[in-house]
């Protein structure tokens, strides 16, 4: 049994460095039938983008702007060449980011990452990525089914339920954030129903630290972390190697320097920027906001891409909880819905090996009917449930920061 999922994966980097650049000037070309991508690229020759330095200097797309950009040209900013109706089904992220679903068997490229933690075709695999509205279920799912595995589309919660299906199918792989990974393994432990069958799993969309990671070991399960997004699927995944994760093929990576669109030296962190080559769906440097770094060498897998450390925070504030991005427009509208609160500042920290999160909130004499209506508006507004303290006025740094990720990612 082949340990690569193709060819393309041990190709010699040159190679494939080549591949990509000859590439560019037709996806540049696609993008310019789009409108939004039109004015965003304005004067800009195909032709020319021919090489990672031709590359850097065009503008980048932030993924933080895009709210603003698909309201102000909805659904999707101008950025999509073909017409809407010609997609076959959409979805949405908080933002709220809407996006088209990726065509073919595996067009969100997470097949490759699933293949590499081994999972193989008649696997059953139980996927707790949600399925409503999200991608992420959606993801997993086509993935998984690329490689001919049946899929449990169990998506989060409903931990009971989820053990009745565990029981009753067996599924031997697992694809969901590690937190819910633990929140199942245990309850079944107390359950007392004898061995997990869960032997394999992927995770992502939430902290996996190393005291987790050693953990979910122990419990004889294989682990590889995917690194994903929601606009264009499986960015790096994780091999049995756990030397920092693969660069996917089709995925043009950069490295820059936050705030500025420069690439930074290897090794250096800098902010994720991306560039995809699905001509339907064409990104052209997407900074994503997340942190990471080039790995120097390549990996003992085998595999000849380039290598990132995984993902190391947040460019800018926005940071994800549970899976879910928590963003400072939210906590503006929190304030918006409660005028008795002065400064507001969102901590995020970790339960045990649970993402938690605090809302710390500047207000007059203490107000327990208050707090319970902030934590209420918490709920609705992230999809997230997070305690409320509130806090004496002044307490509260004058730093504008509304959103702290008080967690270590070492």
């Amino acid at each position: 049994m082949s340990e690569f999922y193709d060819k393309l994966e041990t190709r010699d980097p040159a190679e494939r460095e080549r591949d990509l650049m000859a590439r560019l000037p037709a996806l540049i070309a696609a993008a310019l039938r789009a409108p939004g991508w039109a004015k965003h690229l304005a004067g800009v020759d195909p032709a020319k983008i021919t090489s990672r330095e031709a590359l850097a200097k065009l503008r980048l797309l932030r993924k933080s702007d895009l709210p603003a950009l698909l309201k102000a040209e909805p659904p999707f900013g101008g950025l999509l060449p073909e017409p809407v109706a010609s997609y076959a089904r959409f979805s949405v992220s908080p933002g709220p980011l809407f996006q088209p679903e990726a065509d073919g068997p595996d067009g969100w490229r997470v097949a490759r990452g699933l293949f590499a933690a081994g999972i193989r075709k008649g696997d059953i695999v139980l996927n707790t990525f949600a399925y409503h509205l999200t991608p992420g279920g959606l993801m997993l799912d086509q993935g998984a089914r690329a490689l001919g595995c049946p899929v449990i589309a169990a998506g989060p919660g409903q931990t009971e339920q989820q053990l009745v299906l565990i029981e009753q199918l067996r599924p031997v792989a697992y694809t969901g954030t590690p937190d819910f990974l633990k929140i199942l393994r245990d309850a079944w432990v107390a359950a007392d129903k004898g061995e997990f069958p869960i032997k394999k799993a992927v995770v992502s969309g939430a902290a996996f630290p190393p005291s987790l990671q050693a953990e979910v070991k122990s419990w004889g399960i294989d682990t590889c972390q995917i690194y994903a997004v929601a606009e264009l699927g499986g960015i790096a995944y994780e091999t049995p190697a756990h030397e920092g994760m693969v660069v996917s093929e089709d995925i043009l990576l950069e490295i820059v320097k936050p705030g500025t669109g420069d690439p930074v030296a290897d090794g250096e962190v800098g902010e994720v920027v991306l560039t995809s080559f699905d001509l339907r769906r064409p990104w052209v440097r997407l900074a994503v906001g997340d942190l990471s770094a080039v790995l120097a060498g390549r990996s003992s897998c085998g595999r000849t891409n380039a290598r990132i450390k995984g993902w190391m925070g947040r460019a800018d504030q926005t940071t994800k909880v549970k899976g879910m991005f928590v963003r400072p427009e939210q906590i503006a509208e929190i304030a918006k819905r409660h005028p008795e609160l002065s400064r507001l500042r969102l901590v995020v920290t970790r339960d045990g090996e649970t993402d938690a999160m605090v809302l710390r909130a500047e207000s007059g004499p203490q107000n327990f009917a208050l707090a319970e209506k902030v934590a209420e508006s918490v709920q609705a507004i992230t999809k997230l449930k997070g305690k409320v303290e509130l806090v004496a006025q002044g307490s509260l740094p004058n730093d504008g920061k509304v959103i702290e990720d008080a967690r270590s990612y070492s």
